[in-house]
């Protein structure tokens, strides 16, 4: 039973692209697809983070517009800061998801009980990966990770019809 979801942003979120404008403020590009899979599990009572090692306005309004309960920004050491979370929340790290790309997730990602990654992840990522998503980072990935684990654990319908109403 999954009792959180946690996921990287760059590269799982986006499509791993950074854009500057002239003022110098960063922006990113987020599916709306993954936003329907994050809705979709918060409306079954799956709790989601957003876990990621840069820091960027962008991500935090992301957040905001999906209601995500936790948001850590500058994460450099990801699996420290998540096994000390876990802890203090008493949460079972096998009752984890984690949803990343590249090499720094992958200390982290070793600790959760599931693992999903987009089709564009490392390598080294793809092999731990329980699930590997045909789509790439930030075109729906994480909306098919979530949905194959809910389709799993037999809350996909309840899922749907709590955020959307139903099919």
């Amino acid at each position: 039973m999954i009792q959180l979801i946690v996921m990287d942003v760059d590269g799982t979120l986006t499509d791993g692209s950074v854009y500057y404008n002239e003022a110098g403020i960063e922006t990113k590009k987020f599916s709306v697809k993954d936003g329907a899979g994050i809705v979709a599990a918060q409306a079954v009572g799956i709790p989601c983070m957003i876990l990621t090692g840069r820091e960027s306005w962008a991500v935090k309004r992301r957040a905001e517009d999906l209601r995500i309960q936790y948001v850590y920004q500058g994460i450099k050491d990801k699996a420290g800061f998540l096994q000390e979370f876990l802890q203090d929340r008493k949460i079972d790290a096998n009752a984890v998801l984690f949803i990343g790309d590249d090499f720094n997730d992958m200390k982290a990602m070793r600790m959760a009980g599931m693992v999903g990654c987009p089709a564009d992840a490392a390598a080294e990522v793809r092999k731990l990966a329980d699930y590997i998503s045909d789509s790439k980072g930030g075109y729906g990935a994480v909306r098919d990770i979530i949905f194959h684990y809910l389709r799993a654990e037999g809350k996909y319908e309840a899922a749907i019809e709590g955020a959307f109403g139903g099919i």
